[in-house]
């Protein structure tokens, strides 16, 4: 007899063909045949679902469990030291730094915007549960990084020119470079514990997305790759962040008008209003343009909405806008949310696969903006739950976080997206997963849930 290939299903339950082999969903299968009730005697209503994510049972001390994982490998393989690397001798003495000297390597780099991520989640982390552990990983990092910079703009005043593992520091190249790790740097001074001046740091950050950064003629933050006069999706979150938090730190508002006026230049030509969702990439004088709806790069525009609505005055006109956004897009993302509680790839495309960091990211924003009201909490509080849930089976025994998709540039067809690998080392998922067990853990105190009618229902 000839099986179709074709996926079919049958009586609730996916069947699959593979080589004339037919593969039966057994767990959920076998619950259902050999249940011994019906209707009469059994309140089938009340049958446990063989769920693949954890359902309705998250207490904020499992999300406290999972973090502490994530912390342990962290702190244990991104070393804060010099050495010299060719006898690996550690350099105690930062003054003795030279063109020789790099940072200890460990599996992630110490100056990376991902990293500006995880230190912000470090800072979340101990705000929403109270642990210091979390907060010293930050600050102490950022004290050694501010005195090897410092030691490095002594050693280029007679040594011009020198390689140092500070250069994107020093002399930033990217958006990429400064952004997310300013912005980090500045939520860090307000704990206190910054001995160190990081001041300076900060101010040569700002000085490049303010003067230096590429723009297109009306101004707005841009590239010139892959395509002359290209935006990236990415780049609201490697820029405004950091922006908007110098409007904090100093007053300013021209500060807080630069990074509402970037939000909407982006957002005028890259929001797809029917879908709520993004496109990665816009490039100028491309006509059509091809709409690829990438999940982190979603994940970054969702997060700068969060950080601008963290930030901005009460009074700040700017305000309404971003909110406004902020609850198309979530309405949209809501829409594509998979049964595992996790978000493709390709957002709008669920044969491509499941990816870990943006689902991070989207369970932090979603959980924040209930946690400060800007979403209902009945509406959107159980798929920040269920995301949550996901993302928590992808932390691993050693606190490594799986199902990550490396870094990605931009592409205009579909196989690039869909076959970029994932890998635990894969540097963008961690921040994000503290940032969404931070928030997560805050959101269950704030609104309890409960299992009404075996369905969980946020309350307040």
């Amino acid at each position: 007899m000839f099986v179709s290939t074709q996926s079919i299903r049958i009586s609730g339950f996916r069947t699959f063909c593979i080589c004339g082999l037919v593969l039966i969903a057994t767990t959920s299968f076998a619950q259902y045949v050999e249940h011994k009730g019906n209707d009469v005697t059994t309140p089938l209503h009340l049958l446990k679902p063989a769920y693949v994510t954890p359902y309705g049972q998250t207490k904020p001390a499992d999300i406290k469990v999972s973090l502490d994982r994530v912390f342990k490998y962290l702190d244990q393989t991104t070393p804060a030291q010099l050495v010299d690397k060719t006898s690996n001798e550690v350099i105690l003495d930062l003054k003795k730094a030279n063109s020789n000297s790099i940072f200890k390597p460990g599996d992630y780099r110490l100056t990376s915007y991902e990293w500006g991520v995880t230190y912000t989640g470090m800072l979340e982390v101990a705000a929403a549960t109270g642990d210091k552990k979390y907060s010293d990983y930050t600050v102490k990092r950022f004290n050694f990084l501010a005195d090897v910079v410092n030691a490095y703009q002594n050693y280029l005043k007679t040594n011009t020119g020198a390689v140092t593992p500070v250069r994107s520091v020093l002399d930033p190249h990217a958006l990429d470079d400064a952004g997310s790790i300013a912005a980090s740097m500045i939520k860090a001074q307000k704990t206190g514990e910054i001995k160190s001046n990081l001041r300076p740091i900060i101010d040569n950050y700002l000085n490049y997305i303010m003067t230096k950064e590429f723009r297109l003629k009306d101004g707005t933050l841009a590239r010139n790759r892959p395509q002359p006069n290209t935006l990236w999706l990415d780049d609201l979150y490697m820029s405004l962040p950091a922006v908007v938090q110098m409007g904090v730190l100093t007053g300013d508002t021209k500060y807080f008008d630069e990074a509402v006026k970037q939000y909407q230049l982006f957002a005028d030509r890259m929001f797809n209003t029917e879908k709520g969702l993004y496109m990665h990439g816009w490039v100028q004088d491309m006509d059509p343009h091809p709409q690829f709806h990438w999940a982190r790069a979603n994940g970054w525009g969702l997060m700068t909405k969060i950080e601008l609505l963290d930030a901005l005055p009460a009074n700040h006109p700017g305000r309404p806008i971003i909110l406004k956004m902020l609850k198309a897009h979530v309405k949209g993302l809501a829409a594509l949310q998979d049964g595992t509680g996790f978000w493709h790839q390709l957002l709008d495309r669920n044969d491509s696969y499941l990816e870990t960091s943006a689902t991070a990211i989207y369970t932090y924003c979603i959980a924040r903006a209930v946690n400060k009201g800007w979403l209902d909490a009945k509406a959107y509080g159980p798929m920040a739950l269920l995301a949550w849930n996901a993302v928590s089976t992808k932390i691993n025994a050693n606190g490594q976080v799986e199902g990550t998709c490396v870094g990605t540039g931009m592409g205009f067809d579909p196989a690039f997206y869909y076959y970029r690998p994932i890998n635990v080392f894969a540097a963008h998922s961690y921040g994000p997963v503290l940032l969404a067990g931070a928030e997560t853990y805050r959101m269950l105190q704030q609104h309890p849930f409960e299992i009404n009618d075996s369905a969980v229902q946020m309350y307040k």
